[in-house]
């Protein structure tokens, strides 16, 4: 649940509550961002651990630059705990990329309130759907992703044959009156 944002139109940054009564702050940075890069890579072990190697998804950083995407970095307590983003994915949604959150803060609600912001972040800026792709070495994301709302889609992207992936989208809430972006503007 959010606990407020700060800032007006332009913000660059959120608060969000977890179950366990943390804050989360979510912040908004470039992909090439040095702490950005850090937690990528912590992304990319993840798969070597897991598939044997990195993922193989062409991704341009200059994609996340809003209002066309963001990327967002979550801490708590000051720390880099983990990480999100969107880019915008033809016809008329976005992808998300790059959901992760570092092994000492999992378990905690942290992905839900990642998820949770880029979901809105792309709803405010005009978009209606969203997918994303996981793999079957990550049962936990595909549980979180199907406590979420999110339902099969057709594969795409580099992976779109491949038997390891999972693919998963859902339609984004409509805006209400007076909602406005604070990411992607």
């Amino acid at each position: 649940m959010p606990s407020g944002r700060s800032g007006g139109a332009m913000s660059t940054s959120a608060e969000r509550v977890l179950p366990d009564g943390s804050v989360a702050r979510l912040r908004a940075v470039p992909y090439d961002d040095p702490l950005a890069r850090t937690l990528v890579e912590a992304v990319q072990q993840e798969y070597v651990a897991r598939y044997g190697g990195r993922d193989e998804a062409v991704v341009d950083p200059a994609e996340f630059r809003p209002p066309a995407g963001l990327f967002l970095v979550a801490e708590l307590d000051g720390a880099p705990a983990g990480c999100g983003a969107w880019r915008v994915h033809p016809p008329g949604g976005v992808e998300i990329k790059r959901v992760y959150v570092a092994a000492g803060f999992r378990r905690r609600g942290l992905a839900q309130a990642i998820m949770a912001e880029l979901e809105c972040s792309a709803a405010r800026a005009g978009h209606r759907s969203v997918v994303l792709n996981t793999g079957r070495r990550q049962p936990e994301a595909v549980a979180l992703y199907a406590d979420l709302g999110y339902v099969p889609v057709p594969g795409f992207g580099v992976y779109a044959c491949s038997p390891e992936a999972v693919f998963l989208g859902k339609e984004l809430a409509a805006l209400t009156h007076g909602e406005e972006s604070t990411w992607a503007s």
